[in-house]
């Protein structure tokens, strides 16, 4: 069995291959959901889901073109747990990779890491530049216009809502409620509106 790194190692690990800003933020806020949904979940390892949070995108800033396949590269030579790097891959199910989502874990993750993007484009887009704020009804319009943040794949969304059994609105209340829960680390607390 590999390692299951502390989430200052994970962050370690991430920044090795990550310089920039908004990738992290990314990460930090699949994590903060990735937390959230495992309270929901009643898992017992609320870390290990905040430590695949924050390195499921871990090669995407050097190697976007090898995407998920270079980061089980890193893993593995960092001595990362098996259980990590097969829910990092498949989070690119049918997309770059065809390592299915088996467990609640990397179910969760394969349907939130796109809509994260989608909560980030929509709080940055208000006044108060805040997810603290912002409600369910409004998310929802931004979903429904194809234009807005257009590089979101809603598809995944609706697969992944499918996927853990949870219909669309949960799946946004919830993952709102997990981005809130980090909303400072991202800068979408209201502080620099």
């Amino acid at each position: 069995m590999g390692m299951i790194p502390t989430r200052e190692q994970a962050l370690a690990i991430f920044r090795q291959y990550n310089d920039s800003e908004a990738l992290e933020k990314h990460a930090l806020a699949v994590e903060g959901v990735m937390r959230h949904f495992a309270g929901l979940y009643q898992d017992p390892a609320p870390d290990l889901w905040g430590i695949v949070g924050l390195l499921h995108d871990l090669d995407y800033g050097r190697y976007p073109e090898q995407h998920c396949v270079k980061s089980a590269e890193i893993l593995r030579d960092n001595g990362i747990d098996e259980t990590i790097i097969r829910a990092v891959m498949s989070h690119g199910y049918g997309i770059c990779t065809d390592v299915e989502p088996q467990t609640d874990l990397e179910k969760v993750l394969y349907t939130i890491d796109e809509l994260t993007g989608l909560i980030n484009a929509a709080a940055l887009m208000r006044p108060s530049k805040s997810v603290m704020d912002m409600e369910l009804k409004s998310l929802k319009k931004k979903f429904k216009t194809p234009s807005f943040a257009a590089g979101v794949d809603r598809e995944i969304i609706r697969k992944g809502a499918d996927m853990i059994g949870m219909d669309l609105d949960t799946v946004m209340t919830e993952a709102l409620a997990g981005m809130r829960s980090v909303a400072a680390s991202l800068g979408l607390d209201g502080s620099e509106a």
